[in-house]
């Protein structure tokens, strides 16, 4: 059976990759910190007739995480895919900026991806399964706004870590690869009790060169597309729609 494991896996980015990926014929293990958010979502993916199940997970707790893969093991089976999606922002001025903000904010979205890749890795190649680990990273990695070093900062160290883990877990025959979405507009992919429609002003989307702003769909397909692209390892596929390589200036 191919079961995913999806961390931040009940909202926004990560609620398209687990809905995607179950469309697609996968048993789908949500961790996710939000309760009511993965109850809901779990609810929805057992009446599509998908294979499921959800903890409430804090990936940064090594604890936590061994707890939710021993339970993915118990009721899915091992993940033969693992997709890296929790992370948050925390924006404050730099010079204000606390050391436990940014502490925080690495512990989640950057120590909670080695974390678990880690222990999944361990699982996969233990059971010689041949599979596929998806890091969500950022184009933030690469281009950044005022004030949000320690998200561009987690972003950028997976980026880094996944190529890392690519050489490391090559001879375990499992495949490492990152996705780095620009603006993905998540509003209308939260849980029902804090979902609404977004609206987009035409400048909006003209900052794309496909003329729109991005869907978590958009992301979930590069997803399902790393996970089972065989040939690819190492790589970070950029899906922005073309926003970062469309030079804009100002009037």
């Amino acid at each position: 059976m191919k079961v995913v494991a999806i961390t931040g896996g009940a909202q926004g980015i990560g609620r398209g990759i687990a809905l995607h990926f179950a469309a697609h014929g996968y048993a789908v293990s949500l961790a996710d910190p939000a309760a009511d958010a993965g109850e809901e979502l779990l609810g929805i993916l057992n009446e599509q007739r998908a294979k499921a199940s959800f903890a409430v997970t804090n990936v940064a707790d090594p604890a936590a995480v061994e707890a939710w893969l021993a339970q993915t093991i118990r009721d899915l089976g091992c993940p033969t895919v693992l997709v890296n999606n929790a992370g948050f922002m925390i924006r404050k001025p730099f010079l204000d900026l606390p050391l436990e903000d940014f502490d925080a904010v690495i512990a989640t979205n950057l120590r909670g991806t080695f974390i678990c890749s880690q222990l999944v890795a361990r699982e996969m190649a233990r059971r010689e399964i041949h599979g596929a680990i998806v890091n969500v990273a950022s184009t933030r990695a690469f281009m950044s706004e005022p004030d949000t070093e320690g998200y561009t900062a987690s972003k950028g160290g997976i980026v880094a870590l996944t190529h890392g883990m690519a050489m490391s877990l090559a001879s375990q025959r499992i495949r490492v690869n990152s996705v780095s979405p620009g603006w993905i507009e998540t509003r209308d992919w939260q849980y029902s009790a804090r979902a609404e429609q977004p609206r987009h002003s035409k400048a909006d989307r003209e900052q794309h060169a496909v003329g729109r702003v991005g869907t978590p769909e958009d992301i979930a397909e590069a997803c399902l597309y790393l996970a089972e692209a065989g040939f690819v390892t190492g790589q970070n596929l950029i899906v922005d729609g073309g926003m970062s390589v469309k030079m804009i200036y100002a009037e």
